[in-house]
């Protein structure tokens, strides 16, 4: 991928620069949810590939709270009108980044799984709980 373009707005490029990586609003709801439920899980697990936002070490599940933004969600994803190119390839290197971790994940015998920002988050806990509940 090319070097990063200048921003064409500073206050965008501040917006962009200041947007949380880890215990977003989606994923400490989930979480919060999860543990009401009594599953306890480790947080940004450094000793996986992805270092999963949640990680069931006795089920062997990994869970990420994908951005629609940055992940490309087929049903909110908005490309930016600055810069496309290089956000195409920045966005498109992202998913392809979760296809190989996935995968690797899956070679050491763990689930992937990815809720996104979007989704309910008494909906995910559901889903997230079962496959836990299946694997366990």
């Amino acid at each position: 991928m090319a070097s990063r373009p200048t921003p064409l707005s500073p206050l965008v490029s501040e917006q962009m620069r200041r947007m949380p990586r880890a215990s977003t609003r989606p994923e400490l709801a989930i979480r919060r949810e999860l543990h009401r439920r009594g599953l306890r899980f480790r947080v940004n697990f450094r000793e996986l590939p992805g270092r999963p936002d949640l990680a069931f070490t006795k089920a062997r599940l990994a869970v990420f709270v994908d951005g629609c933004f940055w992940h490309m969600c087929a049903d909110h994803v908005r490309l930016p009108k600055n810069n496309r190119e290089w956000w195409v390839a920045k966005l498109e290197a992202n998913v392809s980044r979760d296809r190989e971790k996935d995968r690797r994940l899956t070679d050491l015998g763990w689930l992937a799984v990815h809720v996104w920002e979007h989704e309910d988050s008494m909906f995910a806990a559901d889903r997230v709980e079962a496959l836990w509940s299946r694997r366990r």
